[in-house]
């Protein structure tokens, strides 16, 4: 295959054929300023001989792409970039759309003709034709694409373009009550996604989120205008996806074309377009300050006609979002305890963030068989966190940024196409606190727990961190077509090779917290009962407060898409992957923790260690003490991808798809980190006497009595406890065996082309494993994690964990380790129809039904509710609703207004925490469960049944302006009915039973009725 750029200079009358073509191309597929990626298009050409030569023709950038038939007369154009193409073999055109990462059929009948006419509209003689939009059909992957039209027409709460991802079967896209976005995939939270754009994967290596930079943050991963469209793949995707082990989210960019086009947008919201909040109108209050900015722009044309090509935009939020400070929802009931200066941080609050974005691109063919890109993004933010339990005096600014370059070569011959890309990437994410001082935490009890009412003062030194990831890549993927073996074959395989420096710091020595308990009869509550802090370690090394480490990746695979014939395609591929951390392969432990862990254990009889103890315990702890050389990379990530696709009459109208596939992800360096941050700058926790009757809360033993001066600086408290002494100091280890979290994936169903419409039915089972847990490795004398607190020097009876039996000479065990396990059956019917602008409308419809259970909370990487994670029940899931409906559509209505529409359902999602069970001593044991909130509210018909609904709308008014230039005016009016999506519970926890309920003063998912007005300009 070969392919090469030029444009035809055809006469007047013929331009104005192309003009109409492209007018009608805006309802089908608008321009996407021939975007970059790599789809694929195949056939038959019926009567053609061996070597017919088959062309296609992108009608935004000239290029053309060229392949031969062979001797059946079936053919194969590889690498494609997402567009509109007129295609010819055998003296006939067709013209078609190609989506995103895709392989789309097109044959040709063996009758030359002038070009289709299904789809065409007589004008002045001249027929106009329509392009034929090929949707992906054949194909085990179980997604969706969503197409630049539907980018631009659907309603919109933030300009991120995952946003739109929201209406694929089994995809949940969120923004909270902080303004933070996260996209998921089943039933797992979002670090097991990956983003791909151009095929460059934005991973993020250290933490959560799934991409770089989108941990926590209001912003978006990549700029809305530079994004043609994308496609989300939910399961079993082929082989060449890796580091991903939920949803896959592929995204084709845009290219400059041989004219300049270009576009400018502002998009406005503020406190006087919007509904009140449910805290607002719960304290009497007039509306917190909120607004949001959101500009920027879009700029492509030529740099060489025909031969380079560039394209770069800018946009920026700025935003004040409303927050919402409340108590934890079981502890409501105790505000009127606060003191005045606590009570005053609690309710609204306006939370700032700012946002720019970078994206350029220049494209380059030296020759008819290569193209070459050279690639930037950049994104810089700055936001102020704080909401739920913490004032805004509390919260942290965090600044961060994420810079990337790619450089492509793309190449092609007469049966293969490939593609090299070298990659580099510099993200970091830097918290600090916004005050520097104490922190104050009042909580109140709950059976035996306590619950924040609020925080207020300086933010944790927890808050104070820096973590990142720099480094460069190196990727190859070669495809190879036409091979004859029992059918047609087209093998895709590939290498990749990354080194990328990971970087840690923890805290810093600024800002303990003191706790206070109110409403606690055991305790006083005008002085704490605790302080947390900052203490370096000593006569330890081996530590540092910060930490650095070269990871080293590879990654391999191979991937034959099998068309064994006209009906039955397999999809066989096999990948596999592998990282090197020196930072967990390389750690020694330090001699004073091995030496105190084999000590005698002070609460035990003679010639009982620590380690005997935690034998008792089920822990053998020689599996957590690394000598440096003890640990291995995880070598065994190999992963099968098998599919199948049967198209019954062999017309594309009714394909049945299938597959199984094992997907393996990665562990987050902010998990592996801590066992050498922690050591070295560990925050103890101590307790302060009762002066009444010198015990402390619930006979906890690190016990001191209290001293005013202990608020006049950190020193003070480092002194308490000793400026030589260890005690009290966490010590973190790691499994000596950690391997990497993976999921099994199975799935079946049946597509349908009925007319416009493309159906879909498919069944998914995902079974997902060895997710990271760090548990409490503490262990009674008698190798309980549960039993008489007085064992380990408490001083009241009872049943709790072993918090106060710590390492000897340091403080509590916290051990990391695999096992937290995910099912999910999901239920996934779509049904959409594509807009057109013959029709003028398109729609699509998406729902979900979703049975899981797990073994922790999807947000939770901290289990200290039993003693190793294996322990923990198996719960219902609070990864996703039963039942979760999403509705689309767009409509081209009068006067060139374009109407857009989403309504999204959802019944309630399962609340993950413990109750109270009473034992046969007459203590309660804290026991993980799951509680449904009832529905909130009904939709047209029907009981309170759901736990989050919204209706969004938005119209679109174009004035058409001399030439190709146009103005426009929108409006987007978000939860219209100003439905309240409650995101805070209250908790009601009795003797073997949890229940929950929302708590309607707190925080919302999304927002309250808001309307949005926007204004741009496109040439």
């Amino acid at each position: 295959m070969t392919y090469s750029n030029h444009r035809n200079r055809a006469p007047a009358r013929s331009l104005l054929t192309s003009a109409l073509v492209t007018c009608l191309m805006l309802g089908a597929a608008p321009s996407l300023m021939a975007q970059s990626a790599t789809s694929s298009l195949r056939g038959q050409v019926a009567q053609a001989e061996a070597g017919t030569e088959v062309t296609a023709t992108n009608l935004a950038s000239g290029t053309v792409r060229r392949a031969t038939t062979r001797a059946d007369g079936s053919y194969s154009l590889m690498g494609l970039d997402p567009g509109t193409y007129d295609v010819v073999a055998n003296g006939q055109t067709q013209k078609v759309t190609v989506t995103v990462a895709s392989t789309a059929t097109l044959n040709f009948s063996g009758a030359p003709a002038n070009g289709g006419t299904a789809n065409a509209t007589n004008l002045d003689t001249v027929n106009v034709v329509a392009p034929t939009l090929l949707q992906e059909v054949r194909t085990s992957e179980v997604g969706k694409t969503v197409s630049l039209q539907q980018i631009q027409t659907t309603p919109q709460v933030s300009r991120n373009f995952l946003e739109f991802a929201d209406a694929v079967p089994g995809m949940i896209f969120t923004r909270d009550a902080k303004g933070n976005t996260s996209l998921r995939g089943g039933a797992t939270n979002a670090d097991g996604t990956n983003v791909y754009i151009d095929g460059v994967g934005q991973k993020s290596y250290v933490k959560g989120g799934g991409v770089a930079g989108q941990s926590g943050s209001a912003g978006n991963p990549f700029p809305q205008l530079a994004i043609g469209e994308y496609k989300v793949i939910s399961g079993n995707y082929k082989a060449e996806y890796g580091q991903v082990s939920s949803a896959a989210v592929t995204a084709a960019t845009k290219s400059g074309t041989n004219e300049f086009k270009g576009e400018t947008f502002y998009r406005y919201t503020n406190e006087d377009m919007r509904a009140k909040t449910p805290a607002e109108r719960q304290y009497g209050q007039t509306k917190e300050a909120s607004a949001e900015k959101e500009y920027g722009f879009a700029l492509g044309g030529p740099i060489i006609q025909d031969k380079a090509h560039f394209f770069v935009t800018y946009e920026a939020k700025r935003f004040d979002l409303p927050v919402t400070i409340a108590p934890e929802g079981s502890v409501t009931n105790r505000i009127g305890l606060l003191p005045g200066d606590a009570a005053a941080g609690l309710g609204p609050a306006s939370q700032p963030f700012e946002q720019d974005l970078i994206f350029a691109k220049i494209d380059f063919e030296p020759t008819d068989n290569d193209r070459i890109e050279l690639t930037f993004q950049d994104r810089d933010e700055t936001q102020q966190q704080f909401s739920g339990q913490t004032a805004p005096e509390a919260g942290r600014e965090v600044v961060n940024t994420d810079r990337r370059y790619a450089l492509r070569w793309n190449h092609s011959g007469e049966r293969y196409y490939n593609e090299l890309m070298v990659t580099h990437e510099d993200s970091f994410n830097n918290p600090t606190p916004l005050t520097l001082a104490n922190g104050i935490t009042y909580t109140a009890p709950d059976g035996t727990d306590d619950r924040t009412l609020v925080k207020i003062g300086g933010a944790s030194a927890l808050d104070s961190q820096v973590k990142g990831q720099k480094g460069w890549a190196i990727e190859d993927n070669l495809t190879l077509d036409g091979i004859q073996w029992m059918g047609d074959h087209t093998i895709k395989m590939g290498a990749k090779y990354k080194e990328i420096d990971l970087y840690a710091s923890d805290a810093a020595q600024i800002n303990p917290t003191f706790t206070y308990t109110l409403g606690d009869a055991d305790f006083p509550s005008d002085i704490p009962y605790k302080a947390q802090f900052v203490k370096p370690v000593n006569g330890v090394s081996g530590v540092s407060g910060e930490v650095r480490s070269k990871s080293k990746q590879i990654g391999l695979f191979i991937q034959d898409d099998w068309q064994v014939n006209d009906h039955l395609q397999l999809n066989i591929g096999l990948r596999w992957d592998y990282e090197k951390t020196p930072a967990y392969l390389d750690f020694v432990t330090p001699q004073a923790v091995v030496d105190a862990i084999y000590s005698q254990d002070p609460r035990a009889a003679a010639g009982q260690t620590f380690a005997d103890t935690l034998a008792l315990g089920g822990l053998d702890i020689s599996n957590y003490i690394s000598n440096g050389h003890n640990r291995k990379a995880f070598k065994d990530a190999w992963q099968p991808r098998l599919g199948f696709s049967y198209d019954i009459n062999a017309d594309e109208q009714h394909v049945i798809h299938g597959g199984a596939g094992r997907s393996y992800d990665r562990d987050l360096f902010d998990n592996l980190q801590l066992e050498t941050t922690k050591l070295a700058l560990p925050q103890p926790t101590i307790y302060f006497r009762n002066p009444a009757t010198g015990t402390c809360i619930n006979g906890q033993a690190a016990c001191y009595n209290w001293d005013p001066n202990l608020l006049n600086g950190i020193g003070n408290l480092q002194a308490l406890v000793g400026s030589t002494s260890n005690s009290g100091l966490e010590v973190d280890l790691l499994n000596n065996n950690l391997k990497a979290p993976y999921s099994d994936q199975f799935s079946l169903g049946m597509s349908n082309q009925v007319g416009d419409w493309l159906t879909d039915a498919t069944i998914a089972r995902t079974l997902s494993y060895d997710g990271f847990a760090f548990t409490l490795g503490n262990r009674y004398p008698t190798g309980q994690f549960f039993d008489d607190p007085r064992l380990c020097g408490g001083t009241d009876p009872g049943l709790s964990q072993a918090w106060s039996c710590n390492v000897p000479g340091f403080g509590s065990l916290i051990i990391g380790q695999q096992g937290i396990k995910t099912r999910a059956t999901q239920v996934l019917l779509s049904a959409q129809k594509p807009f057109t602008k013959e029709s003028g409308w398109g729609t699509s419809i998406a729902y979900t039904w979703t049975t899981a259970r797990h073994n922790r909370d999807i947000n939770e990487k901290y289990a200290f509710d039993r003693g190793l994670i294996e322990d923990y029940p198996t719960i219902r899931s609070n990864g996703a609703p039963r039942h979760r409906l999403v509705l689309t559509g767009s409509y081209a209505g009068f006067w060139d207004i374009t109407f857009g529409g989403k309504i999204t359902l959802a019944t309630p999602t399962a609340v993950n925490d413990w109750y109270p069970v009473t034992q046969s001593t007459g203590y309660d044991l804290p026991t993980p469960g799951a509680a449904v909130p009832n529905g909130n509210g009904k939709f047209l018909v029907g009981g309170k049944i759901f736990g989050y609904r919204s209706v969004d709308l938005q119209a679109t008014k174009t004035f058409k302006m001399p030439g190709d230039t146009e103005l426009y005016a929108r409006i987007d009016i978000i939860n219209v009915f100003n439905f309240d999506n409650f995101s805070n519970y209250n908790y009601t926890k009795s003797n073997g039973k949890l229940l929950a309920s929302y708590n309607e003063t707190g925080d919302i998912v999304g927002t309250p009725r808001q309307v949005k007005a926007e204004v741009g300009f496109r040439f």
